[in-house]
């Protein structure tokens, strides 16, 4: 099953990210060889912190690195779940005595920015950024996915020749094509690597484990005299770039390619009980996990439709010559005995991406089954970034667990929970849901209600949010900065956006928004969005003595420059066929500007 190492001592695994076959050869690689090094494709700025992944945490979790500078802001999840083969490298090579490195370029690095497929993964399957080979492949075996394809060569396949069935398959879809900038600076860099741990294996193996795709190139760009053999270094972040790496909890349902980030399989359930069974168990697990899903939801399943499906996946599997039944064998097995409605769509098993509008119920089910609900769960001992001590603190100080809450925004105690709940909300973090509140300025509204809701991936979303900041008001002047620079000449999100300003007590943020709405206001060319903008600012400078913008004057003059727009742009309005209630509030929004503000 394993290659023999190469005369100069190193066996390169092309392996695919998430792939229980691989896991399996990478785990063999390491228990045969007993190699000095095993060097895995992942961010080599984290060879410091290789100890925090071996802490003992409950799996599936990810490397997650955020970098931010005035030019770009980038954010990249390393997932890794039992079944990984970095991951199985990275456990089996610590524990075999060798030297562990990560050897890829840093997730901030432009290389990942120059990827058709962007860097929102870094264990993206490279056929979907040269899917012409992989095409031809499903073409020639009448497959209708990559996915199916793989699971037919490789997952159901016999393993003894699994090695060179894997050499031979990436060595056709990498073909002759010339790897983008950013592939071939990473495969550089990574290639230097592998050159330093031969030249200090003293004779002994030295284990690459990568994506396949990248094995070709390594090969001949790590051969013995293609460049120096010195420990390459690993790249700085520029001066005045904020960069940083964590663990964070992951999920089945973000691993999966029907509804997560970019990832390498579907089905992340399914595999794992591929993993952990074999594949007939796996089948069977699965068939009997769609079953208790469709019945929980209560669409009927009979005893006699289980059998149909057994029946047919058999037959499916047989007439497509696996010797074990593959996902897809199950799945087109359980679709064929279960709906007798006409489908408006393809079955999602047939392409990647998320399901859309109008998928099937029993179909919509089938892939939940699949994926499985699996969370992941750092060990108490893991680094957290200070967002996260800071954000803990001050709910434990400040807000009572599991209980609804009243707030006076009139008393300053309760302005301030309110301000911390805001600013969790606009961060993206679970736990909380405003039910009742002031929706704008004018709004005579003086108090709030918020319950408490489900918090599931709060510690997640919170590891997250401290790319943008150490404490929660930074982090939250950071995401409203992002918001108003992504509007930029688009008016309609600013109305939202002022008020948030105003609900998070943000006032760092102030001024740059005021400036950049006193600005914008003047080149809004219709009524509907001027008019929310201009509501939104009288109302805040009319009445506001809670958030602290009242008779501001840059918000002022945002109110003086939306009056004065929305006149010129009434004066060249042409009447329509029906009523433009939009544009009536704009005008009313201006009267009582006229009325109210007389001196702006």
């Amino acid at each position: 099953m394993m290659p023999p190492p190469a005369p100069d001592g190193v066996v390169f695994l092309g392996v695919r990210h998430h792939s229980p076959a691989c896991g399996r050869l990478v785990a063999d690689a390491v228990a045969t060889l007993r190699p000095a090094y095993v060097l895995v494709e992942g961010p080599a700025d984290m060879n410091g912190r290789l100890a925090e992944l071996l802490l003992g945490h409950r799996l599936p979790i990810a490397v997650f690195s955020h970098y931010r500078d005035d030019a770009r802001a980038v954010t990249s999840w390393t997932p890794l779940c039992d079944y990984s083969p970095e991951w199985i490298a990275l456990r089996d090579g610590h524990a075999a005595g060798a030297q562990v490195r990560f050897i890829d370029l840093p997730a901030w690095h432009p290389a990942f920015t120059e990827r058709a497929a962007g860097p929102a993964n870094r264990y993206a399957d490279a056929e979907a950024r040269y899917a012409e080979a992989t095409r031809r492949l499903c073409e020639h075996f009448a497959v209708d996915s990559a996915d199916a394809l793989w699971d037919g060569l490789f997952e159901a396949g016999a393993p003894g020749d699994l090695a060179a069935r894997l050499d031979a398959y990436f060595a056709l879809v990498r073909g002759d094509a010339e790897a983008d900038p950013g592939d071939r600076a990473r495969e550089e860099y990574m290639a230097s690597w592998v050159r330093a741990a031969r030249a200090r294996a003293g004779g002994r193996p030295v284990l690459v484990v990568t994506g396949g795709f990248h094995q070709p190139s390594l090969r001949a760009l790590a051969a013995p005299g293609e460049g120096p053999c010195d420990w390459p270094e690993v790249p700085d972040p520029p001066q005045g770039a904020l960069a940083g790496s964590f663990l964070v909890p992951y999920s089945f349902r973000k691993l999966d390619a029907f509804s997560g980030y970019q990832s390498g399989m579907p089905s992340p359930g399914y595999y794992q009980l591929l993993w952990e069974r074999g594949p007939q168990e796996a089948a069977q697990g699965l068939l009997r996990a769609v079953a208790g899903r469709l019945r929980s939801r209560r669409i009927p399943v009979s005893t006699a439709d289980l059998v149909a499906a057994r029946a047919m996946t058999r037959g499916l599997a047989l007439m497509r010559g696996h010797p074990h039944e593959t996902r897809v064998d199950v799945l087109d097995g359980l679709a064929a005995a279960l709906i007798s409605d006409d489908l408006e769509r393809p079955l999602p098993w047939t392409a990647r991406g998320a399901l859309g509008a109008g998928t099937h119920p029993v179909v919509v089910e089938m892939v939940a089954a699949c994926c499985g609900d699996a969370e992941g769960r750092l060990h108490p001992d893991t680094p957290l970034p200070p967002l996260v001590h800071d954000v803990t603190e001050r709910l434990a100080s400040l807000i009572p667990a599991g209980r609804p809450l009243k707030l006076d925004l009139t008393d300053a105690a309760d302005l301030s929970r309110s301000r911390l709940l805001h600013r969790l909300r606009v961060l993206g973090i679970p736990g909380f849901a405003r039910v009742k509140g002031p929706s704008d300025g004018a709004d005579p509204e003086f108090g709030e209600r918020w319950e408490p809701r489900p918090a599931h991936g709060r510690e997640a979303a919170l590891i997250e949010a401290g790319a943008h900041g150490a404490r929660l008001d930074e982090a939250a002047a950071v995401v409203l900065g992002e918001r108003l620079r992504a509007a930029g000449a688009d008016p309609g999100p600013l109305a939202g956006l002022l008020f948030d300003t105003a609900l998070c007590g943000v006032s760092a943020l102030c001024g740059e928004l005021l400036g950049a709405l006193e600005d914008q206001v003047r080149h809004i060319r219709e009524l509907a969005p001027l008019g929310e903008v201009l509501a939104a600012a009288l109302g805040l400078w009319r009445h506001d003595r809670i958030f602290g913008v009242g008779r501001d004057p840059l918000l002022g003059a945002v109110v003086a420059g939306a009056v004065e727009q929305a006149f010129r742009l009434a004066e060249g309005a042409h009447g329509g066929s029906g009523v433009d209630v939009a544009g009536l509030r704009a005008l009313a929004a201006a009267r009582d500007a006229l009325l109210h503000a007389p001196r702006l």
